[in-house]
């Protein structure tokens, strides 16, 4: 996946918002609160970022390509970062980007999905 291909998908999620933060990532919120966060390894390759189910996260922490979020998870988040497609191709991640998403929408306020047309 590239960042023009990550950029795109997050975007046709319904009432996104986008900035670039910490140090040039590309950071993708739903009522203003994080669900995708991509960015570079020095230059190399787009690492993606996301919320995931605690089952999920439990099995794709283990996997070639995917590791624990930096700093989320350490703060006991789970949040699991995609570093290569060995484990995860673009599809499978699209589907786990679409999950996270569904999970902060989950914890919106009832009035800010409603604001939101979710």
């Amino acid at each position: 996946m590239t960042l023009d291909d990550y950029n795109g998908f997050c975007a046709s999620l319904p009432s996104t918002t986008h900035v670039v933060q910490w140090g040039g990532a590309h950071v993708w919120k739903v009522g203003g609160k994080v669900f995708a966060i991509g960015g570079w390894n020095d230059g190399d390759g787009l690492f993606v970022t996301f919320k995931c189910s605690e089952m999920a996260y439990d099995i794709l922490k283990e996997q070639p390509g995917l590791r624990p979020a930096p700093y989320l998870a350490s703060r006991g988040m789970k949040w699991i970062q995609r570093q290569t497609g060995e484990s995860m191709d673009a599809d499978a991640l699209k589907d786990y980007l679409r999950e996270s998403y569904r999970l902060i929408v989950q914890k919106l306020p009832k009035a800010a999905r409603k604001e939101l047309g979710l």
